[in-house]
């Protein structure tokens, strides 16, 4: 593999260093030996740092039990695969839970190293892996949750997805091609009308447009959220059909991001780095070269089929006649194994045994018949995961917080999910609106795209430090995306509710509720 040429004077920072040492990728020839030997006698960088080019996260918070991070393009997989993660947290109890995130996949917390390596048996049996989704590695690969069904859709990504992540993972056997970037890569493809995927924040996106009279992708590249800068992704200026030029070209960006990309300063080592410091024409101009052929210019602007986003919360008909998908409200993404074992019951006994998870954290049951719909709206699950949530729970995004990652300040999701509640029970609105939750500037939450974004800080009242967020606003999703720009800073968050209710009624059109006020319990999570 050839390394940078951007930086091969310059002093190379840590963790450049420990990669030279040893890749990333090498420490799952030593999973028995370190479940033997217990997470207190490991290595430290092994146990803090290569662990997660496995998906397997040391978290001090939460000393000896681990987060395990999967990968599922385009968030698709059985009622089996379900099962099986259902059945990795049940053993750990009250630690054990699942969290749907923002890149469409579940990550497992309360995993005890020890079972490692007997997890990662049960995953490979079940077609399944975790597989370099940590670090310097690329993310989940992400696209429509409706591909496939959707009665509208353009292109039908799964394929592709599935392509792109094997051609990055070795089929999920780990390749060592790609285990050496120089920071985290984002990788999404949109089939349908609306930017399900949040293109603008993603590394490459494909984005539907027709090139004379063809349907195909334009290409958008440096998208990125860090602790120091976020920037929205810029048009490559390139069209691709819908096949392997896909996947060629997303090894092609790569390739060039992990000989070129900046290494010496980890705050500016994102794709977006590279392409401001070589220029466009110049970062094209070494694509083409890695593509091995020219690549054909963008679609024109009018070309682009960029709708409204939808959330897909609520029953839908698909374009197969007679079934549909119904949008299940995952309250910030956290699943119980309860909570998994019966998603994977309903999707067998009312669908064909498929499961979809989407950006927002949520879950969607497809290929449900007109004659057993009724009888699915009815579940007990159905009701906890409600179709029809209130505005403010429906938009409603959370990262981790405090509880499980040791990089937040604040908590967060149980917090987010009273605090929408409460006002869902004192306002009116006439749209939802989007709040984004993160606990620390990596951004994990996504406070940058949201109407209302909170990001996790600490500030000072009376005298004593309490958690608090920054407040951004203006964040847009789907056609004519951006990011949104800090309004407030340091508002504490026993503060937060009353600050939210004004914004929601000078910005939103929120007045006081009519109605009696709702049950506003807060749902374990």
């Amino acid at each position: 593999m050839a390394s940078s040429s951007t930086d091969t004077k310059t002093k190379k920072n840590k963790y450049e260093r420990f990669k030279d040492e040893k890749d990333g990728l090498a420490v799952r020839d030593e999973l028995e030996k370190f479940a033997e030997m217990g997470w207190e006698a490991v290595d430290e960088t092994d146990l803090t740092q290569r662990l997660k080019w496995l998906g397997v996260f040391f978290r001090p918070v939460t000393p000896g039990k681990f987060m395990l991070r999967m990968r599922m393009p385009n968030g698709v997989l059985s009622s089996h695969k379900m099962r099986v993660l259902a059945g990795i947290v049940q053993r750990y109890g009250d630690d054990g839970s699942g969290d749907i995130t923002t890149r469409q996949n579940i990550q497992l917390r309360g995993v005890r190293l020890e079972d490692v390596p007997d997890i990662f048996e049960r995953l490979e049996q079940a077609g399944m892996t975790s597989v370099q989704s940590g670090m310097d590695n690329v993310r989940n690969i992400t696209g429509s949750p409706v591909a496939g069904i959707d009665a509208e859709e353009l292109i039908d990504t799964q394929g592709l997805g599935i392509m792109v992540q094997d051609m990055i993972t070795g089929n999920g056997k780990g390749n060592y091609e790609f285990t050496n970037l120089p920071r985290k890569f984002n990788i999404a493809l949109e089939g349908s009308r609306d930017n399900s995927i949040h293109a603008e924040i993603n590394d490459i996106a494909f984005i539907p447009a027709y090139r004379d009279g063809e349907i195909g992708f334009n290409v958008l590249v440096g998208g990125f959220f860090s602790s120091k800068r976020c920037a929205a992704a810029v048009p490559l200026d390139a069209w691709v059909p819908p096949n392997e030029d896909v996947v060629e070209l997303s090894r092609a960006i790569l390739t060039v991001y992990r000989d070129h990309g900046l290494r010496a300063n980890r705050q500016k080592s994102r794709m977006m780095w590279l392409i401001e410091e070589w220029g466009m024409d110049k970062f094209r101009e070494a694509v083409e070269a890695e593509f091995g052929k020219s690549l054909a210019p963008a679609a024109p602007e009018d070309e682009i089929t960029q709708e409204a986003k939808r959330d897909h919360i609520g029953v839908y008909p698909q374009k197969q006649p007679g079934l549909n998908y119904v949008g299940l409200l995952v309250p910030v993404g956290r699943l119980q194994a309860e909570d998994m074992f019966d998603l994977a019951r309903l999707a067998e006994v009312y669908g064909n045994g498929e499961i979809r998870l989407t950006v927002e954290q949520n879950a969607i049951i497809p290929n449900i018949p007109d004659s057993r719909l009724a009888a699915f709206l009815e579940e007990p699950l159905v009701q906890k995961f409600s179709i029809e949530p209130t505005p403010l729970v429906r938009k409603l995004v959370s990262c981790t917080g405090s509880r499980f990652c040791n990089f937040a300040i604040i908590e967060t999701k149980q917090r987010a999910l009273a605090i929408a509640q409460q006002l869902d029970a004192e306002l009116d609105l006439p749209e939802p609106v989007r709040i984004h939750w993160t606990g620390c500037p990596n951004s994990c939450g996504q406070p940058q795209v949201a109407d209302i974004g909170l990001l996790g800080t600490k500030t000072r009242k009376s005298g004593d430090v309490v958690e608090a967020v920054d407040v951004y606003m203006g964040g847009k999703v789907g056609k004519d995306a951006e990011l949104g720009s800090r309004v407030m800073k340091g508002i504490a968050c026993e503060d937060l509710p009353g600050v939210l209710k004004d914004l929601l009624t000078e910005n939103f059109g929120a007045k006081p509720s009519a109605a009696p006020q709702r049950n506003g319990s807060v749902q374990s999570v």
